[in-house]
Formats: C-alpha cells, sequence, structure tokens
C-alpha cells in the first residue's frame, strides 16, 4: 500500500462529501459518543479535509469541514487529533481516507492488551473484508499505542510502530482511547470501520467466554 500514490484530486465540497458520509455512518451506530471522533478525506497530494474541533460527527455538516495542510502549518480550526491523521496521509501516499472512532470493543480491548502493544485478528472469515485480504487463513496485526495529550509525538510513535512487525489490519488502536482505521476512499473505510467492529465484537466475546 505504501508505494502506491493517490492519482486523484479532490476540491473541498468533494472531499467533504466523504468525510460527512463517515461521520454519519459512524454516529448512527454510536461509535463517536459526545463529539468524540475525527475524519478526514485525502484532497491532493498536499491537503486533506478534516472534521473541524467541536463538531458533533454524527450530525456533521460541510461547513465543520476544513482543509488541512499535510505537511505545513496548522490549521486554526483543527482538532488536537489532527497531527494522527495527517502523518498517516504523509507516511502513506495510498490512503485516501482515515477515520477515528471510539467503538466499545476497540476501547476495552485497547486497553486489556495494552501491555502485548498489539492486537492480532486470525482465522476469522470477515477479515476478507479488509482491501487485499484474500482468505480467512490470515493473521493480521493491530498496533496498540498508550495514549498521550500530545498527539505530535503520538502520531511520531504511531508511524514508528507502523513500520514494525506486521502483516498489519488497515487501523491501530490508541489505548483506553479508540480505533483509527483507514483506506483508499471512504467508501472503503466505510466497509474496513464495519469489519473492525464486527472483529473486534467477535474477539471480545471469545475472550470473555473463555
Amino acid at each position: 500500500m505504501a508505494d502506491l500514490k493517490i492519482s486523484r484530486e479532490l476540491s473541498l465540497a468533494q472531499a467533504a462529501q466523504g468525510v460527512m458520509a463517515m461521520a454519519h455512518f459512524a454516529g448512527a451506530r454510536h461509535w463517536v459518543p459526545a463529539t468524540s471522533g475525527n475524519f478526514s478525506v485525502r484532497m491532493d497530494e498536499k491537503l486533506a479535509a478534516l472534521t473541524a474541533t467541536g463538531a458533533d460527527k454524527a450530525h456533521l455538516t460541510e461547513g465543520e469541514v476544513i482543509a488541512a495542510e499535510i505537511v505545513g502549518a496548522k490549521h486554526p480550526r483543527a482538532s488536537a487529533e489532527a497531527p494522527l491523521h495527517l502523518a498517516r496521509y504523509a507516511s502513506e501516499p495510498a490512503i485516501g481516507a482515515i477515520a477515528h472512532i471510539h467503538s466499545m470493543p476497540a476501547t476495552l480491548l485497547s486497553r486489556r492488551h495494552e501491555k502485548a502493544g498489539v492486537f492480532r485478528l486470525e482465522g476469522w472469515e470477515l477479515l476478507k473484508a479488509f482491501s487485499g485480504v484474500t482468505t480467512h487463513e490470515t493473521l493480521l496485526e493491530v498496533p496498540i499505542v498508550p495514549n498521550d495529550q500530545d498527539t505530535d509525538r503520538l502520531a511520531t510513535l504511531v508511524e514508528a510502530r507502523m513500520g514494525e512487525g506486521g502483516p498489519h489490519a488497515p487501523g491501530y488502536l490508541i489505548a483506553g482511547h479508540g480505533l483509527y482505521v483507514w483506506g483508499a476512499t471512504a467508501k472503503e473505510v466505510l466497509r474496513h470501520m464495519e469489519a473492525f467492529d464486527f472483529l473486534l465484537t467477535a474477539a471480545l466475546h471469545e475472550e470473555d467466554a473463555r
């Protein structure tokens, strides 16, 4: 994925449609409680459309989506977690959209497995919902990083961790916080979000039944 490059260019209005689609999808499933979560779509090599700080993601409007430089000065309306989105775009040119959600299974498992630093998904049929996966006979790692209020520092840690281990699922967990998930398009991220929720819920139930 890192060797590919997004060739399309989107206007802010076009990218905002993808941002709103992801935000509303997550909101309808209660994955972004109390204005939490963030969503973004790459516009081109230099810009990404991001949810503005303080926006209610479940009822996000186009006016609450901003255009931010992927590498450059911080936008005055950018949320504190914008660096985590922008660092992913800078590191992987194939990423076209990113979602950050606070689903219950993701949050619980991120705490439970924080010391291990990784959560492994293996053998589930729905792994094939992730782009590039063609068989359930697959093991994917989901890195877990400790939470940090300094999101620039946290973004640096995440990118270092994404270069370790693998193969990785298209996402990572922040301990006690939630899940970041990405894809080539907003539509792909919708599928990846739903797949992650099912897989992490199934894994949580399996652990609790032991």
